[in-house]
């Protein structure tokens, strides 16, 4: 499946277009307005930023680029608001205008992402002194305005304001979108409604398929089964296990990849190194300005670790670290019991030596890191599916939400789960502290080698 098929000629003309080849879903057909925003140096800064940042030190493969992400997404928002139409376009009033708008809010959704991934605004910028509320939504707002002045982009007032809306619809400027028409279209790329978007479609397959993971998740089965009703998406009822695989699929990649335990060492080691070099880079200074924003790019690694200057020692170190694979040592970790989620506060480095016994060893703040991981459905322990409503066919006029116990009892009852993790900086603490047996752990035949090789 990709962007145009062979059977979809009729809705693209090819001549005008470029075509990229996708290892996803082969062929990409780009329109004219949307090369002009690819064909800009604020776009191809996304080649420049691994999907899963720092995942690659973990999972190999994992290498692929925010660039080839928003590519997928520009496919697939076509691709699905063309299905609507070839349906339902009369009665729905599917113009060309909202296929061009819907395809370039895929396509920019996430031109506005930090180095690293996430772990730029969720790590970084809230561990800063008096840390700055951020979010790669807003940016991605006003890249794209930055684009269009900079570039003197000839477009649509209309269609690039819609698109805007678009991008951040999943966030809590939901409210601002200026029409009350059409409101489907807007959960296309971001669904704020019930989490069911294309930006999900792709990051769940492309992921999983870059870390030789397999997917069950089925795209296709739910486009097929797309219908507007009363202005939303609804799907036909026996796709709701299928539905069911695309928040499972998602919780499954939290689990095993993105807050893996080596993964998240990782990322804590990193994030004190970006942190003890911001006051020599700047880097939290050009979070505001598009025009220095879209400098910053996953190459602030290489810079830091090849830098000479003293200021940068400490972060140097800490990357040096980072590829001699010496990373702060998992010690335990505790699944919070669902009976006390509902109150549960993040534990910090101050719990954790508060809670300490008696030993030779007094243990201090600055020895420990604590990882606070939240797993969930997209909806916190609700359930996302009690926000879908179904039909029963194509002929049936009538929606409705379907209860779990309706479906299935080996379904879960919860679905969330809050898990923290204590790693140690220092190695040495574990002979004092001991250490969970747990499968994260490096070998002690390799440990043992490497700090013999260290010792001469």
């Amino acid at each position: 499946m990709g962007g145009c098929s062979k059977d979809d000629v009729s809705y693209l003309d090819r001549r005008f277009s470029k075509k990229v080849r996708d290892n996803v879903y082969g062929n990409i057909y780009l329109d004219p307005l949307s090369l002009k925003f690819v064909d800009t140096e604020q776009f191809q800064r996304l080649r420049d930023l691994k999907q899963l940042g720092l995942t690659y030190m973990v999972y190999p493969g994992a290498v692929h680029s925010r660039f080839e992400h928003s590519l997928g997404v520009f496919s697939l928002a076509g691709e699905a608001v063309h299905r609507i139409k070839a349906q339902q376009g009369s009665e729905l009033g599917i113009d060309n205008l909202d296929i061009q708008t819907v395809k370039l809010a895929g396509l920019l959704h996430d031109v506005g992402h930090g180095p690293f991934s996430h772990m730029f605004e969720r790590e970084f910028l809230r561990q800063i002194p008096h840390g700055i509320k951020w979010c790669h939504e807003d940016m991605s707002v006003r890249m794209i305005d930055h684009i269009v002045d900079f570039h003197h982009i000839d477009i649509d007032a209309e269609c690039l304001k819609k698109a805007k809306e678009m991008v951040i619809a999943s966030t809590e400027h939901v409210s601002h979108k200026s029409v009350n028409e059409k409101h489907f279209l807007y959960d296309i790329v971001a669904n704020g409604r019930n989490g069911i978007d294309v930006d999900k479609f792709d990051y769940i397959v492309r992921d999983s398929r870059a870390c030789g993971l397999g997917c069950s998740f089925q795209i296709e089965r739910l486009m097929d089964s797309m219908r507007v009703m009363g202005d939303e998406i609804c799907y036909r009822d026996k796709d709701y296990l299928t539905i069911y695989k695309l928040f499972s699929s998602r919780a499954d990649l939290h689990r095993t990849v993105y807050t893996h335990a080596k993964v998240k060492a990782i990322e804590m080691m990193f994030v004190e190194s970006l942190i003890k070099a911001d006051d020599y880079l700047q880097i939290s200074s050009k979070i505001q300005d598009p025009a220095e924003f879209w400098k910053i790019d996953d190459s602030i690694l290489k810079t830091i670790e090849i830098s000479h200057d003293q200021e940068l020692k400490e972060a140097r170190d800490l990357i040096l670290r980072i590829r001699r694979r010496d990373l702060y040592q998992f010690c335990n970790e505790f699944s919070v019991p669902k009976d006390k989620l509902e109150h549960f506060k993040d534990i910090t480095p101050q719990d954790i030596v508060c809670s300490q016994g008696n030993g030779d060893i007094t243990l201090k703040e600055e020895d420990v890191v604590v990882c606070n991981v939240k797993i969930d459905l997209t909806r916190g322990r609700s359930n996302p599916l009690e926000n879908i409503n179904f039909f029963q066919d194509f002929e049936s006029n009538e929606k409705f939400p379907i209860h779990d116990y309706r479906i299935s009892h080996l379904l879960p009852a919860f679905c969330e789960d809050r898990i923290v993790r204590v790693y140690s900086k220092n190695p040495d603490l574990l002979k004092t502290y001991g250490m969970k047996a747990q499968v994260h752990a490096t070998p002690d035949r390799k440990r043992n080698r490497r700090r013999l090789e260290q010792s001469y």
